[in-house]
């Protein structure tokens, strides 16, 4: 706030003011657009001038006005460039102290119609001698009096005070406290903008973060659906060759199974040969079968052992298929570790 209109701002605090002051305070309140008073709400622009924001809206709207390029207008009063954000308008700060200001200097021009009020309000008297004005200060117990009560009344042990040089002194008191609090409202206006703008980058950031999560997880979920029917088939052609290579020997030992029945019945009926002659011309016979069985039986067994360790050998594709799991697991767990946002 510029410092003509600080002051004017404290005269109409402390009551001390005159109809120059009130049409200085009107001149600074006057809208450089519309050429009238301020409508609320005021905004504030960077370079620390005031517009209604009704005003303001033309600015954005209408380009061949003040020279609007995208989100850029000129100030009208001292042609500085304001940069708009993505709110326009709406994201400049409102200056609540002029609105305030407004508020009171239209109190403050309706009250002035009233002359005996604003006569009683400048000399108030003494309340103990009704017929004094109180023109000093007790310093002692910090409340004006009257020239009788430090003589003759309550405060005549009392340290005073000419109340000019009290009001002076309280006055810039209090105008510096005013500039103090000015100052700190707009600190805490610019900490609260950025607080503003730390959620908005915080909701940017966890919705890009959902957004990548999801990504990943659909890939992840396609990539494992793949590998699961890779496995799968894996496992399915395993156990299709185990199960025929089990009935193929199963076929076997039932073939070589029904050869050696045979071979045994054709040996019990040569035994119940009761003809010497004709037992020893088909023993032989049978011996020759018996010994071609054991050859045979010889090679089959030898046969079946190379394919069983054939077997066993193939069973490894399980363990492979368990190994690959694991480390898909890992790689799970490294793909759903927390992001900070």
């Amino acid at each position: 706030m510029r410092p003509q209109t600080l002051l004017l701002l404290l005269s109409l605090h402390t009551g001390y003011f005159t109809m120059n002051t009130m049409d200085n305070l009107e001149k600074q309140l006057i809208c450089p657009i519309c050429l009238e008073m301020f409508t609320k709400p005021v905004v504030i622009l960077p370079c620390q001038h005031n517009l209604c924001r009704k005003c303001s809206k033309p600015l954005s709207s209408h380009p061949g006005r003040l020279l609007v390029i995208g989100g850029r207008f000129r100030c009208p009063t001292c042609r500085h460039e304001v940069v708009l954000d993505r709110h326009g308008v709406y994201g400049l700060q409102r200056n609540l102290l002029v609105e305030n200001i407004i508020d009171m200097f239209k109190q403050e021009s309706s009250s002035s119609t009233k002359p005996e009020q604003v006569t009683k309000e400048e000399t108030p008297m003494c309340e103990v001698h009704q017929e004094e004005k109180i023109n000093i200060y007790c310093v002692t117990h910090g409340v004006p009096t009257c020239s009788m009560c430090k003589v003759f009344g309550a405060h005549k042990d009392c340290e005073v005070a000419p109340i000019s040089s009290i009001y002076q002194t309280k006055k810039t008191e209090l105008s510096d406290g005013i500039a103090m609090m000015v100052g700190t409202n707009d600190r805490m206006q610019g900490i609260i903008s950025q607080l503003e703008d730390a959620c908005r980058v915080i909701e940017e950031n966890s919705c890009r973060q959902k957004t990548q999560l999801c990504e990943k997880f659909d890939h992840l979920y396609t990539m494992l659906e793949d590998k699961k029917r890779e496995m799968c088939q894996k496992v399915t052609a395993e156990q299709e060759e185990k199960v025929n290579y089990i009935r193929g020997l199963t076929r076997k030992y039932g073939d070589h199974l029904e050869e050696s029945c045979k071979v045994v019945e054709t040996g019990i009926q040569t035994m119940e040969e009761q003809e010497m002659a004709v037992f020893l011309q088909h023993v032989f016979k049978g011996f020759n079968r018996i010994g071609q069985f054991w050859v045979n039986e010889q090679i089959f067994r030898v046969s079946t052992q190379t394919h069983d360790a054939g077997i066993i050998t193939k069973q490894r594709v399980h363990g492979s298929c368990l190994i690959q799991y694991y480390r898909l697991s890992r790689v799970i767990s490294m793909l759903i570790q927390p992001t900070n946002i």
